[in-house]
């Protein structure tokens, strides 16, 4: 098993930044990707960033590229989404998910964190 907690969220104007954290605890020796998703109100699941957990390759969603950089910090067991330039379009609950070696899908989810955006 793997736990995961977000911590960052919050509200910030447009044009502003914050940065997300998700702890990994338990089993994170079998994590190979961590990635970012966002649901905003009314909307379907959204793609944001993902990381490899060894390597550190990136690869962002359109909603992200150029604004969002993720990151980790493996001693901490800690991913990280830096969000700079954010947007009202940006306003929505933050997810981060582990997905385990040889899985298909992302195996765990965190609780989320709100991330709103004003204008």
């Amino acid at each position: 098993q793997v736990q995961l907690v977000e911590s960052g969220g919050g509200w910030v104007q447009a044009g502003g930044s914050l940065r997300l954290s998700c702890a990994a605890s338990g089993r994170t020796s079998e994590i190979n990707t961590m990635g970012w998703f966002r649901r905003a109100p009314g909307k379907q699941q959204e793609f944001v960033a993902r990381i490899s957990w060894s390597g550190g390759i990136t690869y962002y969603g359109d909603p992200a590229k150029g604004r969002f950089t993720v990151s980790r910090e493996n001693a901490k067991n800690t991913v990280y989404l830096q969000m700079n330039s954010l947007k009202p379009e940006d306003t929505a609950v933050y997810y981060c998910a582990a997905l385990q070696r040889r899985s298909a899908n992302y195996d765990y989810w965190g609780q989320g964190t709100q991330v709103t955006v004003s204008s």
